[in-house]
């Protein structure tokens, strides 16, 4: 089976088993408890919260662990939320678990823009500039796309955000971009970021928000107070330290590096088929996107399954849906989107695994077409 749908998740490291291992059958402790066992398991999380600082480039702020992405997002989002006449801005873009939110708020009453997209796929700046203002209270623009792999530029968001609107707080949905792409946060003014470990070959139920100023965020339900009165509940304490082992195993430039070749060998071998189509938008390596001229995506995902090639149509969260919102906001032809599939890489796979996975998708592409002919 060669596996092609990474931004939908990643097999987890096996190194991960034996952290779960200690800290499920060992170090199992609650880190809210008053032993000394427990206090050395909360050591731990508090140590570990400094390294995902550290790998973050944080000079500042706290990481608040959370049971996925969409927890994340949702507590960026609705913790930011404040009376009176505020303004809250996202890209059309983003995510399900930040766009929904955006357009239940939207329902809400609240005061809700949403940014298009350029041809890159990317936000409009000149547009984004003309919406921000002195109301804006959440600026919620993802870092990469999960749909194209587009790269937002954080860095000229954050100069829009200082100038135009500096007491707002800056939202960033990092789940494909995190230990991705090559990024330091202090370069920025995010105030919150939010990532996933199952997208970095981390486990399951686990995920993280970075908070740079805790007194701008507001907890969502309550509880015990862990978590800096933030995120009540105790600690998934094997999740978390399972999640840091899988950064330990993560050097994000060289795997950068390795990944753009792995896309450039795949690009290379799917291009002897003139009908399939690369929607490269010029983005994230680990994110392609394939029109197949004349079959259907899903047709295309169910065949290549039968031959041990797993691709993806989109959002794993939304992928029973029919459509994709977010090539449907890029312009993109209703029929190409029909006929589209992504493909998403990570940077321990060889380049002869990928070349050999397109290689088996021209064959089957050029065995539908002969069939539908």
């Amino acid at each position: 089976m060669i596996y092609l749908d990474n931004a939908g998740t990643t097999k987890m490291f096996e190194e991960c088993v034996e952290v779960h291992k200690i800290f499920s059958c060992e170090q199992f402790f609650n880190p809210s408890a008053l032993s000394s066992e427990s206090m050395a398991v909360e050591k731990l999380i508090r140590d570990t919260e400094q390294y995902f600082l550290n790998r973050l480039g944080a000079r500042e702020g706290n990481i608040l662990f959370t049971g996925c992405a969409t927890e994340s997002n949702n507590l960026a989002i609705k913790g930011s939320l404040r009376s009176g006449d505020w303004e809250y801005v996202f890209s059309a873009g983003e995510h399900p678990s930040v766009f929904n939110v955006a357009k239940k708020l939207e329902l809400d009453g609240y005061k809700v823009h949403f940014v298009s997209l350029n041809k890159q796929g990317q936000v409009d700046l000149a547009e984004l500039e003309k919406v921000l203002n002195k109301k804006t209270r959440l600026i919620s623009i993802m870092h990469v796309s999960n749909e194209t792999g587009a790269i937002n530029d954080l860095e000229e968001i954050s100069k829009l955000k200082d100038r135009l609107c500096p007491r707002s707080v800056f939202h960033v949905d990092g789940v494909q971009g995190f230990m991705k792409i090559p990024f330091s946060i202090r370069k920025t003014s995010v105030d919150l970021y939010s990532f996933s470990a199952h997208k970095l070959h981390g486990p399951k139920g686990v995920a993280g928000l970075y908070v740079r100023n805790k007194n701008n965020l507001k907890e969502l339900f309550q509880g015990g107070g862990q978590q800096f009165g933030l995120r009540s509940g105790t600690e998934n304490v094997s999740g978390i330290m399972q999640f840091k082992k899988a950064l330990e195993l993560i050097d994000e430039v060289s795997n950068f590096d390795k990944v753009k070749l792995l896309k450039h060998k795949f690009i290379e071998t799917i291009s002897r088929e003139s009908g399939i189509v690369s929607m490269d938008f010029g983005g994230s390596p680990y994110i392609e996107n394939l029109v197949f001229l004349g079959v259907k995506g899903e047709t295309m995902l169910h065949a290549l399954d039968e031959k041990g090639v797993i691709v993806g149509l989109g959002s794993a969260c939304s992928a029973k849906k029919a459509g994709n919102r977010v090539l449907e906001v890029l312009g993109v032809p209703k029929d190409k989107i029909i006929s589209s599939a992504r493909i998403s890489f990570n940077a321990f796979q060889t380049v002869e695994e990928v070349e050999k996975a397109a290689e088996i998708i021209v064959d089957v592409y050029r065995n539908i077409k002969e069939r539908v002919s």
